[in-house]
């Protein structure tokens, strides 16, 4: 033991040496490359390390710093980034009034001290009842996604005093076990049963399932505690609810007494050419999860946002649900400057017109490459290009890659890969983008063709 702890302390000095350095020489990118592999495979899972490797098709890319709307590898080899950490990079990679905003608050307090109250959480919770529709108000802010929408879970519980929720085919809420059973794949799912049996799913816009289901529920007392859904399903393939459907789910929430949730995780902030996808439609929910692109892209930070309804008996006891770090100072000011960056930089504008123009272009390209791409939907920076098969659109982010372009599929529908670059990305990169992408699709077509002509 005494001698693991040595080690300990000499690799940890080693691994703060290398945080230190802007720049590496060959020798340390070299060990670092090792290193990290090594590490990855022995002490992470090695199982990711195969996913990882077989995009991008050796064990050299392994980044190593970034900004804007790009990364850079160890070696320095730059990549345009289309896949937005999932949606985290609202502002960009590291915008500038983020970073100040924490390194400032690093200065003066890093983590509150639980017991009084810390003024960075007040004013981010007024900011974000500015920011959201209707009358939300009450935020309690949690360190990610999926803990946003274990928080919306436990107070529609609160509010309604039921146990039954109602998710949709295709939706995606996390993996954590309360979560989980809203996400719809056995995948995720099977392991972890039975304990996710107080969950029910209807195929994502059939309002006449949705109807049924709650009326079936209400009549057998198994009634609804809450309807859960994506404005905009994000790893079910980017399905954006059809004209007048969620208006018609708040309809049947408010005539049964369920809550409504909004997932606004991933289609939060800014990235669907408005703050909230919710807002495309008009319709405000009763709680409302965020996450992702909350922190910026710098700080992990998400959020659970309820009307005085939802938070009644959570006034009555705080205690009920809390957390040691969620609102910390740190994260709370990136999702303060987060929020300035959005408004002063008119980046939902930036979001809504880039997001026609890859429209416009992808879909150009479909209809030259009929036999590879159905077509690309969404909406502002959430988009998905849907291909005729699986393998195909593997071939194509894998060729994507080889050109230093960063994207990939979502996880429920793998025909589909997302464009869901930084908000911030310029017309250059756009067009970098898109011509990387019609060489890839002409590259895997010359490949694919005998294949595809025996089909």
């Amino acid at each position: 033991m005494t001698q693991n702890l040595n080690d300990a302390k000499q690799k940890s000095q080693q691994a703060l040496d290398l945080i230190s350095k802007k720049t590496l020489n060959e020798a340390e990118r070299k060990q670092v490359i090792e290193d990290s592999v090594k590490y990855w495979g022995e002490h992470v899972n090695a199982g990711f390390l195969k996913y990882r490797k077989s995009v991008s098709t050796d064990y050299t890319a392994v980044e190593w710093d970034d900004d804007g709307a790009v990364f850079r590898d160890v070696n320095g080899k730059e990549f345009i980034d289309m896949l937005g950490g999932f949606g985290i990079y609202s502002v960009g990679h590291r915008h500038p009034k983020v970073l100040k905003a924490v390194r400032d608050q690093l200065e003066k307090q890093a983590i509150h001290s639980q017991e009084l109250i810390d003024p960075l959480r007040t004013y981010l919770a007024h900011l974000v009842s500015l920011i959201t529709p209707g009358d939300l108000k009450y935020s309690f802010f949690t360190n990610s996604g999926t803990e946003s929408v274990e928080a919306c879970l436990k107070m529609a519980m609160l509010a309604t005093g039921r146990h039954h929720f109602l998710g949709s085919v295709g939706g995606f809420h996390g993996k954590s076990l309360g979560w989980l059973g809203g996400t719809a794949k056995a995948v995720f799912r099977e392991p972890f049963m039975p304990i996710l049996r107080h969950w029910s799913h209807v195929p994502f816009g059939d309002i006449d399932s949705m109807k049924m289901m709650i009326e079936s529920c209400d009549f057998t007392g198994d009634r609804i505690a809450a309807v859960i859904l994506e404005p905009i399903q994000g790893e079910g393939g980017i399905n954006v609810a059809p004209p007048g459907y969620l208006a018609s789910v708040r309809e049947l929430c408010d005539k049964y007494g369920a809550v409504l949730i909004f997932d606004e995780v991933q289609s939060g902030m800014g990235r669907t050419g408005k703050m909230f996808a919710c807002e495309h439609d008009g319709i405000v929910p009763d709680l409302m999860a965020l996450g992702k692109g909350f922190g910026g892209g710098v700080m992990p930070i998400g959020a659970c946002v309820g009307t005085q309804k939802t938070w009644e008996r959570y006034i009555e006891n705080p205690f009920l649900h809390t957390t040691t770090f969620g609102g910390n100072p740190l994260a709370c000011s990136a999702a303060i400057a987060t929020i300035n960056v959005l408004l002063d930089e008119n980046l939902l504008e930036a979001a809504q017109t880039k997001g026609e123009y890859f429209l416009k272009k992808i879909n150009a390209m479909a209809a030259r490459y009929p036999t590879l791409l159905n077509l690309c939907r969404g909406r502002g920076l959430m988009l998905g290009m849907e291909f005729t098969n699986n393998d195909l659109g593997y071939e194509v982010s894998k060729n994507l890659f080889e050109r230093n372009i960063l994207i990939s599929g979502t996880y429920i529908n793998s025909k589909v890969l997302r464009v869901e670059p930084p908000l911030v990305i310029s017309q250059e990169q756009m067009d970098k983008f898109l011509q990387a992408l019609d060489d890839s699709l002409l590259a895997v077509t010359k490949k694919s063709a005998p294949k595809l002509a025996k089909v």
